[in-house]
Parts: C-alpha cells; sequence; structure tokens
C-alpha cells in the first residue's frame, strides 16, 4: 500500500471532519470515520516530524549533513 502525502491526508481529514460534523451518520460509521481520522493525524504528524528535521539540518561545505543551529550573541 502506498503511503499517502501530507496533503492527501489533511484533504481525506477534512472530508472526514465534515462527515461527523453534520450529525447524519451512524455511530458505527462514525466510530470506523474517527479511528481513519486518527491514523490520518498520526501519518501527518509524522510528515511533518520528518520534514522538520530536514529542514533544520544544514549542508556543510564538504557535503556532509549537519544539525542547524544559531548562536545568540549575550544570552
Amino acid at each position: 500500500m502506498k503511503e499517502k502525502s501530507f496533503e492527501t491526508s489533511l484533504t481525506e481529514l477534512e472530508s472526514i471532519i465534515k462527515e461527523l460534523e453534520s450529525g447524519n451518520i451512524p455511530l458505527d460509521d462514525a466510530i470506523n470515520k474517527y479511528t481513519e481520522a486518527m491514523k490520518l493525524v498520526k501519518n501527518a504528524q509524522d510528515k511533518l516530524e520528518n520534514a522538520t528535521t530536514q529542514v533544520n539540518k544544514i549542508l556543510k561545505e564538504n557535503g556532509e549533513l549537519e544539525n542547524f543551529t544559531i548562536e545568540e550573541e549575550g544570552v
């Protein structure tokens, strides 16, 4: 099974939220939709964490990646 993109996960999550908010969904279906929504949230959260990790790295002159830190003066 192909992993969903961040954008696809958000779109599907928005759709599920609208269905649940409508109140016109049987309880069993609502539980299944809620479970699916939690999986989509986890997928999106994992992707954001991965993206943050990648963005917080800086490419050194020798081609190695290094964690990016900002050194503040006077702190």
